[in-house]
């Protein structure tokens, strides 16, 4: 039997860690990690998991849904009410593509920093 592995970290790379932290803390009200610094900042989970944004000289955003800059990466959050979250992230900094290849199941949104992201409906 393989060894158990447990996700403990997911980290992003950016141009300002602190400003992408605050944008996702504004966003999904988790803990700022006291050891939060210029060159990195996290994000604290209930569950243990961290969110990192470590900083990144000439930082280059995805581009989505194009692949002139892969996206690598994305992370799904699962909301109640997908207009109501829409309408915090908008207000908070984030971006809406034109292309939304989920209709009603999900939403497709980019970071400040230009990382795509999904809403999704939670499960009741």
């Amino acid at each position: 039997m393989p060894p158990q592995m447990k996700l403990t970290a997911i980290t992003l790379d950016c141009p300002d860690p602190e400003a992408l932290a605050a944008f996702y803390r504004q966003a999904t009200g988790l803990g700022l990690h006291p050891k939060s610094n210029g060159d990195f900042a996290g994000l604290n989970c209930d569950d243990g998991l961290f969110i990192g944004f470590q900083r990144v000289d000439d930082y280059q955003a995805p581009c989505w849904p194009n692949q002139t800059v892969p996206q690598q990466i994305h992370l799904d959050f699962a909301v109640d009410d997908l207009d109501e979250a829409e309408a915090l992230l908008l207000e908070l900094g984030a971006a809406k593509p034109e292309y939304q290849p989920g209709g009603d199941r999900w939403r497709v949104f980019t970071d400040p920093a230009g990382h795509p992201f999904c809403l999704t409906r939670a499960k009741i």
